[in-house]
């Protein structure tokens, strides 16, 4: 019987990156880049890429499977499942329902969150957090990339950049449950058009033409642009889920942020006057992982004894659209 004094938030954790390591020099191989300038842009060294046979879906099963096991549960306790992606397994269905498949579980609702870039995973988080306040038992929420798959090797100013994972956590009410203390996100579509992949939609449907040129892999980043709003949008976000919850900054004793580039991270983390030892970066070792990236940090900071029980974590992201979001939680 559940009882009032149970807090609603994470019962486990769990992530996969691809065993496949592609590091800077190899891109150097292919494009007109080195490993030096993209150091120096990015932060980046290395980062994993899917082995032929693997597929979104085997991503977030791994991940999955994973945070079942460190919250002790077996998949008939799942009642719900969300999946944050913006490249899926197929166009249709989502990438949820070949999920529920695999795991095995009940006819249980499974959707995704798709469109939201980098922020897909905190805001599935936030609306996994509100179903179980609205009653849900469990819900296994998953961040997942299989950005290499998708995008153009051949624009030099993205393909270094990005990198394939998964990340999930099952989110429930338990006294022993490390809990969401409060969420926040917010969406800015006027700036829409500085960071997006336009071809394969309504208005610039796929054709033969497109596919030859490439489009339909070509992000379009307005890299200044990016960085002025990623590092405004996840700052100001992580004031307000402070703000919501009570709490100040000096007692987060870790920020957990999306893993865009170094650059941003130290940008925000001097915005909010957190020096680097409290502030989680893989960014060099994964690159981004798009909406996989926190959760991916987070599992990996617990893993390795950065986060103690008491620990005030902060998580904040921030993606196309433009969305952003934070969540504070209390372990």
């Amino acid at each position: 019987m559940t009882m009032h004094q149970d807090k609603v938030g994470f019962l486990g954790l769990g992530s996969y990156t691809p065993q496949q390591v592609m590091t800077n020099e190899d891109w150097e191989q292919l494009v007109d880049t080195s490993d030096e300038w993209i150091r120096q842009r990015t932060g980046i060294e290395r980062r994993r890429i899917v082995a032929e046979d693997e597929n979104t879906v085997d991503l977030a099963l791994a991940a999955a499977e994973r945070a079942l096991t460190a919250a002790d549960l077996s998949v008939d306790k799942i009642d719900e499942i969300i999946v944050a992606t913006d490249t899926p397994e197929v166009y249709l269905p989502d990438t949820a329902s070949f999920l529920q498949h695999r795991l095995g579980t009940r006819s249980i609702p499974a959707y995704d969150l798709g469109g939201s870039g980098c922020a897909g995973f905190l805001q599935a988080l936030d609306l996994a957090r509100s179903r179980v306040i609205c009653g849900k038992d469990r819900v296994l929420v998953v961040g997942v990339e299989v950005l290499t798959r998708l995008m153009d090797w051949t624009d030099r100013n993205t393909c270094v950049l990005f990198g394939d994972a998964a990340g999930a956590a099952v989110v429930g009410r338990s006294s022993e449950a490390r809990e969401i203390l409060a969420a926040t996100a917010g969406t800015d579509g006027s700036r829409s058009e500085i960071l997006t992949l336009e071809v394969g939609g309504t208005r610039k449907p796929f054709t033969v033409e497109r596919a030859e040129q490439n489009l339909h892999r070509r992000i379009v980043m307005n890299g200044r642009e990016v960085f002025k709003e990623a590092v405004r949008r996840m700052s100001q976000a992580a004031h307000e889920v402070l703000e919501l919850a009570g709490r100040k900054l000096d007692e987060v004793a870790l920020l957990v942020p999306h893993q865009a580039n170094l650059r941003i991270l130290r940008a925000v983390g001097k915005r909010l006057n957190l020096p680097d030892e409290r502030i989680c970066i893989n960014v060099h070792e994964y690159g981004n992982t798009g909406s996989a990236s926190v959760p991916l940090a987070l599992d990996q900071a617990l893993s390795a004894g950065r986060i103690r029980s008491g620990d005030l974590v902060l998580l904040t992201s921030f993606g196309a659209g433009f969305h952003w979001a934070a969540v504070l939680v209390q372990f």
